[in-house]
């Protein structure tokens, strides 16, 4: 079930996370992610007046902003989720972290039909980062905070800076961004 595993990839990932009530309650970036869910089906089932309504009362409620047609995995975890911003076209795989302030955006000079990036299994993004345009950040990759990614991020490499430089990491294994067909 998607909510026992959303609160136990918050416990593995913060250590401040104490109890799973703790987390249910008090949790804005997991709120985000459970209206998200729902805001979702909304759309895709094309009702997505009442999904963009009920996306920024999301919004309000909790500091995150994502858009109903994004495509978020399983035990994606926003922690501390205020000022969080996932665009319309952004794919987010399985099991990935993101922290407070990053944006995953476009450029605002694509025309066509995927703007925003793809993030992929188990990668990590730390507070403040900004990752923008169709790009792929790999699985298992990093994002320094306040970087500002314009272009892709190999599996299990860390970008950093601004602009965003690559640091590679000699270990890999071969793991390829899978994202599951989502709807």
């Amino acid at each position: 079930m998607g909510l026992i595993r959303d609160i136990k990839n918050v416990k593995k990932n913060d250590p401040a996370a104490r109890h799973w009530l703790d987390i249910m309650l008090t949790y804005n970036g997991m709120h985000a992610i459970w209206i998200y869910r729902l805001t979702h089906v909304l759309w895709i089932i094309r009702l997505r007046l009442i999904a963009r309504l009920l996306s920024a009362f999301a919004r309000f409620l909790t500091g995150v902003e994502i858009h109903p047609a994004a495509k978020l995995g399983r035990g994606v975890v926003i922690d501390h989720g205020t000022g969080v911003v996932i665009g319309e076209t952004a794919q987010v795989a399985d099991d990935v972290l993101i922290y407070h302030g990053v944006t995953l955006g476009g450029t605002g000079n694509e025309k066509g039909s995927k703007r925003h990036p793809t993030v992929c299994t188990g990668a990590m993004i730390a507070a403040g980062a900004k990752i923008l345009g169709n790009i792929k950040v790999g699985a298992h990759a990093k994002v320094g905070a306040n970087a500002v990614v314009l272009r892709d991020v190999p599996d299990y490499s860390t970008a950093v800076g601004v602009p965003a430089r690559i640091i590679p990491n000699e270990k890999v294994d071969g793991t390829v961004c899978s994202l599951a067909n989502r709807t």
